[in-house]
């Protein structure tokens, strides 16, 4: 009997447990639905979709897919308000939505363009379906929507969507954002009798490829001074030999016709720095500096921050050190340095972080300094990771200011790595300042995979520095070539004098980072006439009497080692040994693709025949065994810039 009931007792309790166990599941309601384009109701990707509290906390949250759909589950039965957020539209809050138990709620957003109406002269025009939150439409005459548009044109690279420019197709992007670039102004070609040297400081930062690529992958063409063509190219390593003897570098010069311009020459360098393993790397002593301000609530920012720099900490070692500072309204240290091997810790102080405030990089960037400098390895890699979305706005926050303050922190032997993050209010501009002047790189997360390749794949190029102020000065024969045109570069350009002031700030360079540069040039004989009128007090043109040599340019590399005040020197040599373009290397042509792909891209006026035909031809032909699928994905970067402008010409 006793055992009969202790089976009743038994059933009765599986029955309950049973019972509150689909109580509990039937408890989550979920809502689910699309948002598109109020006006074309086309469906809108990538749009920050809101769960909120009626105080206003946030739930959760979600991005809307390529289609423009959106599922949010594990909801507990309330009422809640729902908000909508896209760069360029009006925020859309929809307020007492009733999301009742086991029930799937599905619904529809439109969101309004912020593009004024071009309508008569009239004050104001409440916007229609959006009553909950008083958004009004102001509405301009013909003739000030005329002005504004002259004026956005004007201001473009101070903070405006660029305009899709490929070839010479202009596409129509009028939405208004805060992204700032510096200005580029492209190079030109420069006579060799009255310029012979061109000397500039090397680039390995790889961000404008990434941020390039968010804005192709969503639609849009980026803005011209966005394209830093010379980032493009060494985002992709090259195959170039190892160094050999006492210097940690390899040179490899190459010359083959410019497949954009038949009349010219194309003139490739590559620099190869010695490859280290993993075990033999330096320990490493980081701050990990962290914007948490409200700018950084967007899924693309915050969350896709803490995910990137868990993968750098799965890969850190008990003798790694790790510290986190943060910055909000006011800059605090949320880790003490801490070991590598304590990844539990290190995760969840990253992984509790939350977006609020305003931004203190200034007192951020001090912190940082100063934790790093406590926690000093001497010969191991002292380095601060900042990861911001560079909207610095209280504090030490101009760009002078904030280079000063760099400049004199870098003194300390600590290195700056920045990470960019998120998009509309972005500050390239600012990022770009920060890691040329702190010792530094920079590149730009715009997804998972990008932080892998930075943070995991790359980490020895990323992290470990193994020379310091490299600088590259090329002298041109006269007698061989009449004109050239450094690629990309531009803001990198040096004094000539500087190439032998070892006081003067150059670029870094990290164990197994290639370096690539393209010139093209103009044989003697086949230029133009000189734009320059001659000169009154002396002559250019006669060339002293120098032995015959069939050397077309000399190549000159500077650097320092790490630890060091003096610098080493370089010297190679390119002799007048043209190939065709299909018997060069599979760096030249692929090098080439991606430079005559940024050409195209930032509409140059040096683009001569480049086309994307001509991109796709060379990418693919030179695409090698792309072991990432890197090169893989920048042919279909290209066909996507290609549809869309051929998408645009249909229209037109």
């Amino acid at each position: 009997m006793k055992t009969q009931k202790t089976k009743a007792l038994h059933y009765l309790l599986v029955v309950i447990l049973i019972g509150l166990f689909n109580q509990s599941y039937a408890a989550d309601a979920i809502l689910k639905g699309k948002v598109i384009d109020k006006q074309t109701k086309a469906t809108l990707p990538m749009v920050n979709v809101y769960l909120k509290s009626e105080t206003g906390k946030t739930i959760k949250s979600t991005l809307t897919d390529v289609d423009g759909k959106f599922e949010i589950t594990g909801i507990a039965p309330s009422t809640y308000n729902v908000i909508v957020e896209m760069i360029g539209y009006r925020k859309f809050t929809k307020k007492g939505i009733i999301l009742s138990s086991a029930v799937t709620k599905n619904m529809v957003f439109e969101l309004s363009s912020n593009t004024p109406q071009i309508v008569d002269e009239i004050d104001v025009v409440n916007a229609e379906d959006e009553k909950e939150e008083s958004i009004s439409t102001v509405a301009v005459s013909k003739d000030k929507y005329k002005k504004d548009r002259r004026m956005k044109s004007a201001e473009m690279s101070a903070g405006y969507a660029s305009p899709m420019i490929i070839g010479n197709v202009v596409s129509r992007q009028d939405n208004f954002n805060t992204e700032s670039y510096s200005p580029i102004s492209e190079n030109d070609f420069k006579n060799v009798i009255a310029s012979p040297l061109s000397t500039f400081s090397i680039d390995v930062d790889a961000a404008s490829y990434s941020n390039m690529r968010r804005f192709i992958t969503n639609g849009q063409n980026p803005p011209a001074d966005a394209v830093r063509i010379e980032e493009m190219i060494n985002y992709f390593s090259y195959d170039y030999p190892q160094p050999k003897g006492e210097h940690p570098f390899s040179i490899t010069t190459e010359m083959s016709d410019c497949p954009w311009n038949k009349n010219n020459k194309l003139i490739h360098i590559g620099l190869q720095g010695k490859k280290m393993d993993m075990s033999e790397l330096p320990s490493s002593n980081l701050v990990f500096l962290l914007d948490v301000s409200g700018s950084m609530s967007s899924l693309n920012k915050l969350p896709l921050l803490k995910k990137s720099f868990n993968l750098l900490v799965n890969n850190l070692t008990e003798n790694d050190r790790v510290a986190i500072v943060v910055y909000a309204g006011a800059a605090g240290l949320v880790l003490p340095s801490t070991p590598g091997n304590d990844k539990e810790r290190i995760m969840e102080a990253l992984n509790n972080l939350n977006a609020g405030g305003s931004t203190a990089g200034g007192a951020g960037i001090k912190l940082a300094y100063k934790i790093a400098q406590e926690n000093f390895i001497k010969e191991g890699n002292n380095r601060i990771i900042l990861a911001t979305d560079g909207d610095f706005n209280i504090g030490a926050s101009s760009d002078g200011e904030m280079t000063r303050l760099i400049e004199e922190k870098r003194k300390s032997g600590v290195y700056l790595t920045c990470l960019g993050f998120g998009m509309g209010n972005y500050k390239d501009s600012k990022m770009e300042t920060l890691a040329d002047k702190g010792n530094g790189n920079y590149a730009y997360i715009d997804n998972i995979l990008e932080a892998k390749k930075v943070l995991v794949t790359e980490m020895g190029g990323t992290m470990f520095t193994i020379a310091k102020d490299v600088k590259l000065q090329l002298e041109f024969n006269p007698e061989k070539i009449e004109s050239y045109k450094l690629i990309g570069y531009e803001n990198r350009l040096l004094n000539d004098e500087d190439f032998n002031d070892d006081t003067k700030d150059a670029g870094e360079l990290g164990a197994g980072h290639t370096v690539t540069a393209l010139y093209e040039v103009v044989l003697k004989g086949q230029g133009i006439a000189p734009s320059v009128d001659p000169l009154r007090y002396q002559r250019l043109t006669e060339l002293i009497p120098t032995p015959k040599t069939d050397e077309i340019l000399t190549v000159k590399f500077r650097y320092k080692k790490p630890t060091e005040d003096k610098s080493n020197l370089i010297v190679n040599h390119l002799t007048d040994k043209s190939v065709l373009l299909n018997k060069t290397s599979e760096n030249f042509r692929f090098s080439a693709a991606v430079a005559e792909f940024g050409l195209l891209l930032r509409n140059s006026k040096h683009k001569a025949e480049a086309s994307f035909e001509k991109v796709l031809a060379l990418a693919k032909a030179s695409k090698g065994k792309d072991e990432f699928g890197y090169r893989a994905e920048f042919i279909r970067l290209v066909e996507m810039s290609e549809m869309q402008a051929s998408a645009y010409l249909n229209e037109e």
